[in-house]
């Protein structure tokens, strides 16, 4: 049982610029760009997520148009839509091992399949930098345990 129960809720950047299918290529590249972000949700008129468009997407896109062409330059058929995403009650270890885990330096917070939220590794690493402020373990050898679980659950090798 975590410690310290702080979820994607908690952390979350609500202000996310979301595209949508229908998008210009190289207008979505110029948003991420003027926006400094490495990618974005793709939802539908509806507000419905379909997926992420990222900056790797796009460079592998400006790739292939270079030695093949691209059939189109609507962002739709390059979706990810396996991206990983989370809902608002995941918890900060679970959200942090994702992120450990895959390529993904952000997460779509979804409830009831509509974008309320955005995490990136950023946003996690700012909670735990918030959690050993507060926290202040006085055993250093535990840091990063003690701040997610009770000593009693920390599994010692």
């Amino acid at each position: 049982m975590p410690h310290t129960a702080i979820t994607a809720r908690d952390i979350m950047t609500t202000k996310v610029l979301t595209v949508s299918p229908d998008q210009d290529l190289f207008d979505v590249i110029s948003l991420l760009i003027k926006h400094k972000i490495s990618g974005a949700p793709v939802v539908d008129r509806n507000g419905r997520y379909l997926g992420v468009f990222t900056e790797r997407t796009s460079i592998s896109l400006l790739m292939d148009a270079v030695t093949q062409g691209t059939p189109t330059n609507r962002i739709e058929p390059f979706i990810d839509t396996d991206a990983v995403t989370i809902g608002p009650d995941t918890d900060l270890l679970t959200i942090a091992q994702i992120l450990k885990d895959t390529h993904y330096r952000r997460l779509p917070v979804l409830q009831h399949g509509k974008v309320i939220g955005l995490i990136s590794r950023r946003d996690v690493l700012r909670a735990a930098l918030r959690l050993m402020e507060i926290e202040q373990p006085q055993e250093t050898t535990f840091l990063y345990l003690s701040l997610i679980h009770d000593r009693t659950e920390v599994p010692v090798a």
